[in-house]
């Protein structure tokens, strides 16, 4: 039972593992935020241009009856095919995931954007031996490719790389 927990502990403590933990966490915020831009601001711009269309209210009444609403259908206990709310969730689902991909794509600009500003010039590490053009480390007195003496660290230097 203790190599059971001690798997566990290992498993649990992988940084993959916490990583997706956090993604999941901050994607059901996430999920809260976009459902109200959706739904408090995109469906009611798509339902002034389709004339106030409410697309819950189609459904076809499997009891043969035909009721003028989904509610009122639903209150008979009558059964129903409920293709509107389908095409609902179906927009929803096309509509939320525009969103996304334009706050991803936006979100990754941002990104690139501060991680180029971060990057800070590096300091050289290699050399070019001014005798055969190899690269060589700075540090070296001696080029290891043709044994040429290098007079100096700083003078021997044709280009920095």
């Amino acid at each position: 039972m203790k190599k059971f927990i001690n798997e566990f502990k290992i498993f649990i403590m992988r940084g993959n593992v916490l990583d997706m933990a956090v993604g999941v966490i901050i994607g059901g915020a996430f999920q809260k935020i976009v459902t109200s831009l959706v739904n408090d601001i995109i469906m009611p711009i798509i339902s002034v241009i389709t004339g106030g269309i409410n697309f819950t209210d189609w459904f076809i009444a499997l009891d043969g009856e035909h009721y003028a609403t989904l509610a009122m259908a639903q209150a008979a206990g009558a059964s129903t095919l409920n293709y509107g709310t389908f095409l609902t969730e179906v927009l929803n689902f096309l509509i939320m995931a525009f969103i996304i991909f334009i706050l991803v794509k936006t979100m990754n600009k941002l990104a690139s954007k501060v991680h180029k500003e971060a990057e800070v010039e590096k300091e050289p590490t290699t050399k070019t031996c001014p005798f055969c053009k190899t690269e060589i480390a700075l540090e070296a007195t001696r080029c290891p490719h043709c044994t040429s003496q290098l007079k100096d660290n700083t003078n021997a230097l044709d280009t920095c790389i």
